[in-house]
């Protein structure tokens, strides 16, 4: 299931504007802290359709019964470009164990390219929630084969795909190799360039937080 939140009203779409602003890329600190805002409001959404349970809590002056998460969930990225994302979903849930995937794209001789997973570090991901963060999901390829890789050892009882700009083409594709995930997007986009990247989009997500590869 696609959850779209640009759709609504909100002040995600204040941060969608910064990190869209192509005048503002030169600002490094920016950029990863507007990521990890988007993350921190992706994380509240996504936790909107979560489990909680009852609890109570001893406050000074009483018992209060209030509401917990029933279970953590595990966060996983892939790297380098997920890491801000990572940090604002790291806030919304701060005892969460994690994962990290090393997955880059490798040029071709013809002019395309194919995805190579070369690091994987993970807790026990059997019947946990995932939520897979990677800030764009551009033809979906990155994320179907560090699912696969992770789907081979473990199977989760619930994944979501936690993205700041999704689109079109990778949504669909996601959806035909696992029709059971969840999708969270910050905004989808409706194109992709010969190169794979998102358009309007934002540039690559990476070189923008961390620097050219």
């Amino acid at each position: 299931m696609l959850h779209n939140l640009s759709q609504n009203n909100s002040i995600i779409h204040e941060q969608l504007n910064f990190i869209r602003n192509k005048n503002l890329h030169n600002n490094r600190e920016l950029f990863r802290s507007t990521i990890e805002k988007v993350g921190f409001l992706l994380g509240y959404e996504i936790s909107r359709n979560l489990a909680f349970e009852s609890t109570n809590i001893e406050t000074p002056l009483g018992i209060a019964n209030t509401k917990k998460l029933k279970e953590q969930p595990v966060l996983a990225t892939i790297l380098r470009a997920g890491l801000p994302l990572h940090e604002g979903l790291l806030q919304a849930f701060p005892e969460s164990d994690n994962c990290f995937v090393g997955a880059y794209r490798k040029d071709t001789p013809d002019g395309g390219f194919t995805i190579k997973l070369d690091y994987l570090a993970t807790t026990n991901l059997e019947q946990k929630i995932l939520i897979l963060a990677d800030p764009m999901l551009a033809t979906g390829a990155s994320l179907q084969k560090t699912l696969n890789e992770l789907f081979k050892k473990y199977q989760p009882k619930q994944t979501i795909i936690a993205s700041v700009i999704a689109s079109k083409q990778g949504i669909q594709h996601l959806n035909q190799h696992f029709p059971d995930i969840d999708i969270y997007s910050a905004a989808v986009d409706a194109e992709l360039n010969s190169h794979g990247y998102i358009i309007p989009g934002l540039g690559d997500a990476g070189d923008l937080a961390f620097g050219m590869k």
